[in-house]
């Protein structure tokens, strides 16, 4: 089994990227267009293979994760990272026969006898962009599906956790022919190169604002794209909801990989009456979760110095322009580990950064409301997020945020879950991304739904050649217009 030698992540120039991208793309493309259509059973034994390789591998890649952060839970990235990619796989396995079974449809009278199906075809070698805050899951999860729909794949680790990516890279070179599956490291510029490849599709999961970046170089290829960013996820609390319930899922969510989660809980929205209540039951429910506070081992660090100094930044621009914090924890800050005790936010206001953009860190906002109208036009009237958060059991009220509020996916009365439901899709909408995976429909985004109309020898459609006469029109009339 031939093995790939990934790029440095220490930086080797665009020129010497550009040129190993566009070797590794064109010897994938080359073995793709030798083996167009692999077989169910090819398909099943790759993603085997590749579940083999996270459990076979699975001390050491919890070890790089831990390192790259600098500390993060083992039982944290089992939960966060190997359950659902090893999760996500079974599921493939189990459904994908069903998958890639050509589809029937009607043809139509005016074309019988004939029959119509949609087949759905590989688009051929995949693109795949990982970021560095769940940087297994980010890469195993479309990969499965990508793998599922027959491609062949080029990944880009992050630069941010070196420890993972290497190891990530050396598996899978131990795991796979360079042909199927190539892992490539390295920084900012090789992953500038790596989305002006010609692709046949490209996804990437990041920041908006790299997106962007990404979405323009990949539109010179005309290179689809599916784009998985972020954005300011809300949590909307009802009226009708037990506090401590809502306070204590929250928490979780928001505590989890110290808040570096895409789909993390941004801000919460609750009844002005119900404010300090939710502020005690989070305490309590924080400290029941981490006895020892931030300084415990089941609490994440900040990934780099980079990120700490931006969350506190904010912090300090924040309390600057009038809010009020509460740490929740008595270690506020340890640098020399990169821990940042969690805080919530009150009295906030337009004008604070973290109120403007995606805080991806221990830091959460609470928006009091005086009714259900207020908190859906307050989030009616900013960006549109990768997730929602809705805490109630009013069926009327679920259904008016469901219908009333635009967002990637939505939980109720939970946060983060339904990232791990493998049967539903994942994906943002508008600033948060387009394009979705995960289950059936990552398996649609990586395939090309191919609609097949089929004649035999009685052609029905001469009765429509010219020369025209007056048949025609009553043709016409009887088809379309009676």
């Amino acid at each position: 089994m031939s093995h790939s030698a990934p790029l440095s992540p220490q930086g080797p120039t665009s020129i010497n990227a550009s040129s190993f991208i566009e070797n590794a793309l064109k010897r994938q493309r080359e073995a793709y267009n030798n083996e167009p259509m692999p077989s169910l059973q090819q398909r099943i034994q790759q993603l085997k293979t590749l579940k083999r390789a996270l459990l076979e591998n699975r001390p050491q890649l919890i070890e790089a994760i831990s390192a790259d952060f600098k500390g993060r839970s083992s039982d944290e990235t089992q939960l966060a990272e190997l359950l659902p990619s090893v999760g996500g796989i079974n599921h493939t396995i189990r459904h994908l026969k069903r998958w890639m079974k050509a589809k029937r449809r009607f043809a139509g009278l005016q074309f019988l006898p004939a029959s119509a199906k949609v087949t759905y075809q590989p688009l051929g070698v995949v693109g795949i962009v990982v970021p560095w805050n769940y940087p297994l899951f980010l890469a195993v999860g479309p990969m499965t599906s990508a793998i599922a729909a027959g491609n062949r794949v080029i990944i880009k680790m992050s630069e941010f956790t070196p420890h993972t990516s290497e190891l990530f890279a050396s598996m899978m070179a131990s795991y796979f022919s360079e042909d199927t599956v190539t892992v490539i490291n390295g920084d900012a510029e090789v992953a500038a190169a790596f989305s002006q490849q010609a692709f046949d599709h490209l996804l990437f999961t990041g920041a908006t604002s790299i997106g962007r970046h990404v979405m323009r170089a990949a539109s010179e290829n005309l290179t689809p794209v599916t784009l998985e960013l972020g954005g300011k996820s809300p949590v909307i609390i009802g009226d009708d909801i037990d506090i401590e319930m809502a306070a204590e899922r929250i928490c979780f969510g928001k505590s989890l990989n110290a808040g570096q989660t895409c789909v993390a809980p941004d801000y919460v929205l609750i009844p002005q009456d119900k404010q300090q209540t939710f502020i005690d039951a989070y305490q309590a429910s924080f400290k029941r979760m981490y006895p020892a506070g931030s300084i415990g081992d089941d609490y994440s660090s900040i990934i780099n110095q980079r990120q700490l100094g931006r969350l506190q930044t904010w912090l300090a621009d924040a309390e600057q322009k009038g809010a009020q914090t509460i740490a929740l924890s008595d270690d506020v800050l340890n640098e020399s580990r990169r821990l940042m005790a969690p805080r919530l936010i009150t009295h906030c206001n337009d004008e604070m950064t973290l109120m403007q953009e995606e805080i991806f860190g221990p830091l959460l906002p609470i928006i009091p409301y005086n009714s259900l109208d207020e908190a859906i036009s307050y989030v009616q009237q900013r960006d549109r997020p990768l997730a929602l958060y809705y805490f109630g059991h009013n069926k009327d009220d679920q259904q008016k945020v469901l219908e009333q509020t635009h967002s990637g996916g939505v939980c109720i009365n939970e946060t983060l879950s339904h990232v791990a439901v493998d049967d539903i899709p994942f994906g943002g909408i508008g600033p948060s991304g387009m394009g979705n995976y995960h289950g059936y429909e990552g398996f649609l985004t990586f395939s090309q739904a191919k609609g097949v109309l089929s004649k035999g020898k009685l052609n029905s459609s001469k009765l429509i050649f010219p020369p025209y006469n007056k048949w025609i029109n009553k043709l016409i009339y009887w088809i379309f217009i009676r």
